[in-house]
């Protein structure tokens, strides 16, 4: 029998990376069994994707966990493990100058939705743990309980730029109002920055004179479902024994 890599999968909207990912674990192309599909957001179309492929599927409702912390967090709300003050000086998220209060509530809110992320996952076992659109930042409280051993790095990002240019939330609008002629994607590995991780893999692509933002996006997302998929291959690649 074939050996493979467990892969559980984090989303928050459509779900065409994943979509694409799956295609690729379906056919062979890439030696991985996707394990689980969570959503920080109910009724996303990539949960239907997961399902109708035969993967297991929950939802963390972030944005209800967030409305309920503005309401007050208390100690007892908050993981037994949680250390605000290890955490903090971990994160490389805030600037220098973000007054405390604010990060304070950031990460304590995080926190508590991340326990309950990995209260979902912990049941399966899982050698990868990849984000296909998960549009939310994670915190070294999540990082450290997935990347349980020093130097090895278990979560896996998309990011529509070639970074290290233009992190954030937007690299194919920042790419494109900054007038490069050459866009792209980047796969890393998470770190507690904000894509800063090592990269594994990245993919270019041609920007006309005439392209508008949307043709930067199609071009983007086409490479995006070519690039994820094979850094996961290389992934399992590096982790499975050889024959």
């Amino acid at each position: 029998m074939e050996k493979k890599i467990k892969v559980g999968t984090l989303i928050s909207g459509g779900g065409t990376n994943l979509q694409a990912i799956i295609d690729a674990a379906h056919s062979g192309r890439i030696s991985a069994d996707i394990v689980f599909t969570g959503s920080d957001t109910p009724g996303v179309r990539g949960l239907e994707r997961a399902q109708k492929a035969g993967i297991d599927t929950f939802v963390v409702d972030y944005s209800k966990i967030i409305r309920s912390c503005k309401k007050g967090i208390e100690d007892t709300d908050l993981p037994e493990d949680f250390d605000f003050e290890e955490i903090k000086a971990k994160q490389r998220l805030f600037k220098t100058g973000i007054p405390e209060n604010q990060v304070r509530f950031f990460l304590k809110s995080r926190a508590m939705a991340e326990k309950a992320l990995l209260d979902r996952i912990r049941p399966y076992e899982m050698d990868l743990l990849v984000l296909a659109g998960f549009m939310r930042v994670l915190t070294p409280y999540f990082i450290d309980r997935i990347n349980t051993v020093p130097g090895r790095h278990r979560i896996m990002n998309i990011h529509p730029a070639l970074l290290p240019s233009f992190p954030g939330t937007d690299g194919y609008g920042d790419t494109f109002r900054y007038g490069c002629k050459i866009g792209g994607c980047t796969v890393h590995f998470v770190d507690y920055g904000e894509d800063t991780g090592p990269i594994i893999g990245q993919k270019a692509f041609e920007i006309e004179d005439t392209d508008t933002l949307e043709d930067v996006k199609r071009k983007g997302l086409t490479k995006e479902w070519e690039l994820y998929p094979q850094c996961i291959g290389k992934f399992a690649d590096s982790v499975l024994p050889k024959d």
